[in-house]
């Protein structure tokens, strides 16, 4: 992050009529998403591995050259977040990804029944090939909402409450939240990490029920109702969590 302090007359000055959309880190060509926000103080950046992209927020009135040049100087850090996410993982026939943490191998035959099994360690998918990312992420998203529906039931009857109501998200920054109106927003991808991690994420919006912030009465409710490690948890997330938003769902 970079700040800047805000200068009234350079606030409203316009965007250069030219901006790039792809950017060369260390020999590397990443496309770059630049946006520009009125109430920004800073220069933000962070990579999307299932676009191959450095995602960057700045003041309307930064000059392009210094924004990319504060890329360059972040090389190290883009470079190792690309590294950490792996290779893009892609919904096809012989490909693998993870199922509630356990590695599947997604096995295609046309006169295969369309309904999708997973049996041990293989996602069977029958029907058109060209149709199996499609049909492979909807199975994704209709089981993140079973387990997750179960998961808050869990929790609810824990801390005494009604079951709130649940949206899934593909949020690339967050992986839950809560609304002042008790509505639950929980990250599909989470499907295809282990169970432990899903309900840390479930067990933590439950406790906003209570706590609309991250006091230490919030925590210590979280610890009451979460029956794992919720430590453990967030640090899996910070190593892991980029490899789910690198599965590609078209």
């Amino acid at each position: 992050m970079l700040n800047f302090k805000r200068q009234k007359e350079r606030s409203t000055a316009p965007v250069q009529p030219h901006e790039p959309d792809h950017i060369t880190v260390n020999g590397t060509e990443y496309a770059l998403v630049l946006r520009r926000h009125p109430r920004s103080r800073s220069i933000t950046l962070r990579t999307d591995p299932a676009l191959r992209a450095i995602r960057v927020t700045s003041p309307p009135y930064v000059p392009v050259r210094q924004i990319t040049d504060f890329i360059r100087q972040k090389s190290a850090w883009i470079e190792n977040s690309f590294a950490k996410a792996g290779p893009i993982a892609r919904l096809e026939a012989g490909n693998s990804i993870t199922f509630r943490g356990q590695r599947m191998t997604i096995c295609w035959q046309q006169d295969w029944p369309r309904r999708i099994v997973q049996e041990g360690g293989e996602i069977h998918v029958g029907g058109p090939c060209e149709s199996v990312a499609k049909r492979v992420a909807a199975w994704l998203k209709k089981e993140a909402r079973t387990r997750i529906i179960a998961d808050i039931a869990d929790y609810s009857a824990l801390a005494a409450i009604s079951p709130p109501p649940l949206a899934l998200s593909n949020a690339r920054r967050r992986w839950g939240s809560c609304s002042q109106a008790g509505k639950i927003r929980i990250n599909w991808r989470l499907i295809m990490a282990p169970d432990s991690i899903r309900r840390s994420v479930v067990a933590h919006e439950i406790a906003h029920m209570r706590h609309m912030n991250h006091s230490p009465a919030f925590y210590a409710w979280l610890d009451h109702l979460y029956e794992g490690d919720r430590r453990a948890a967030d640090d899996w997330l910070k190593q892991h969590g980029a490899a789910l938003h690198a599965v590609i769902t078209q």
